[in-house]
């Protein structure tokens, strides 16, 4: 079958080909989406010229399988195009990447389940809600599903949705911690995403009662965490890579897009802007805003090597089929989210350099900063549990703080 031949050197070709081809198209509609940043965020979700331009450019087909007209590209290509778009928008980065990585997660599933998602419809977006904030009961043919599902991004641009559930037995005791696809047809979007940061992501609350989901659209997560999936193309390539470091790594990808656009706004103007209260006619000539400005490039280049040979470790694994050993998955999840940490510590650090009038409304740096600082305080990032699992690896304590590692 076509997927089969998914570590192949032709589909490696193919890969990276598409992929170069995405982040082309996604240097071509930056403009588009930086023009409507400020109606986003003033909109509180992406106006439906962007979602259209994305579309285009192939970016929802990113992570899908080839059979159903996907890139069925990497986690070097997810994080390379969610970085580019967020020197343009971070809600739109976050949004674009949260859809391909949960449109990756549904390729996880039975492929029957990928049928129903891509078979009808090759341009299918997925959103998810992972926590099990709901429960399933079982029927003949599957479960029986209610529950609501908070922060959910992309809600407004998704057609499906890959909800977390707890599966119950007759006693009313967990079974097994799951995934369940939903069209979002038969789901309620509750417009709960007031936020001060990453405004535009729709990142709303999805709930349901009493819905019916075939067995097929069911997926374990513990199971699928350790590798265990049903996908008949999960043995090698793209969809054997390690579930914990794909649902971390590009949540980082998005917030390295604004450093780096932060980074590039705080030196243009510091060209031109005085530095108050001083001999200084611009801020450039300032061995203080020197100093600053290279102290945060060196954070920003220092999150860009530890994404660079976290996205490598995982791809490479992926593609010889070649499972990453939990110590390798700590020390990713340890690495990405003190990526997160250094991108933050720069934007604080720029947002310092420029000054007071970095707030103003009609400054794109306090976006950036408003943003980056929302989305690096998703559960995925949290530096602390992080650290926890990557420190209890290196000490030999065996204790489960997360499933996702």
């Amino acid at each position: 079958m076509h997927h089969e031949v998914a570590g192949s050197t032709q589909h490696g070709t193919d890969r990276e080909t598409a992929a170069r081809r995405l982040i082309a198209a996604m240097t071509d509609v930056k403009p588009l989406i930086a023009k409507y940043a400020d109606q986003s965020e003033s909109d509180r979700r992406l106006p439906d010229e962007v979602v259209e331009a994305l579309a285009s450019t192939g970016a929802f087909r990113l992570l899908t399988p080839r059979r159903f007209g996907g890139m069925e590209a990497d986690l070097r290509a997810l994080v390379d195009m969610s970085t580019l778009l967020g020197e343009a928008d971070g809600s739109t980065a976050w949004t674009a990447m949260i859809l391909s990585v949960t449109n990756w997660l549904a390729c996880l599933f039975p492929d029957q389940a990928q049928e129903d998602v891509f078979g009808a419809d090759p341009d299918a977006r997925v959103a998810g809600a992972a926590a099990p904030t709901g429960t399933g009961h079982r029927t003949a043919d599957g479960w029986t599903v209610s529950g609501r599902w908070p922060y959910c991004s992309g809600s407004w641009h998704a057609t499906w949705a890959a909800v977390g559930v707890l599966l119950l037995d007759d006693a009313g005791e967990v079974t097994d911690q799951v995934l369940a696809l939903i069209p979002t047809s038969e789901l309620v979007i509750e417009d709960t995403w007031f936020n001060v940061g990453m405004r535009a992501t729709g990142s709303n609350t999805l709930s349901g009662k009493d819905i019916f989901v075939p067995e097929h659209r069911v997926l374990s997560m513990p199971r699928a965490a350790e590798g265990n999936r049903p996908a008949s193309a999960s043995k090698r390539g793209l969809y054997s890579a390690a579930l914990g470091p794909m649902l971390s790594v590009c949540l980082a990808g998005p917030l390295l897009g604004l450093g780096d656009a932060a980074l590039r706004w705080t030196a243009e103007q510091g060209c031109a802007k005085p530095l108050s209260f001083t001999v200084h006619r611009r801020q450039a000539d300032s061995v203080g805003f020197q100093t600053q400005i290279g102290q945060a490039a060196v954070r920003l280049r220092t999150a860009r090597l530890h994404l660079d040979e976290v996205t490598a470790d995982v791809d490479a694994a992926a593609q010889a089929g070649r499972p990453l050993p939990h110590g390798d998955r700590a020390r990713i999840k340890a690495q990405t989210a003190h990526a997160a940490q250094q991108i933050l510590a720069a934007l604080d650090t720029l947002v310092s350099a420029h000054g007071a009038g970095a707030f103003a409304d009609d400054r794109p740096l306090q976006r950036m900063w408003r943003d980056a600082n929302a989305a690096a305080r998703h559960a995925g990032l949290n530096p602390a549990v992080a650290h926890e699992v990557y420190g209890k690896g290196i000490l030999g304590v065996e204790e489960t703080v997360s499933l996702l590692v």
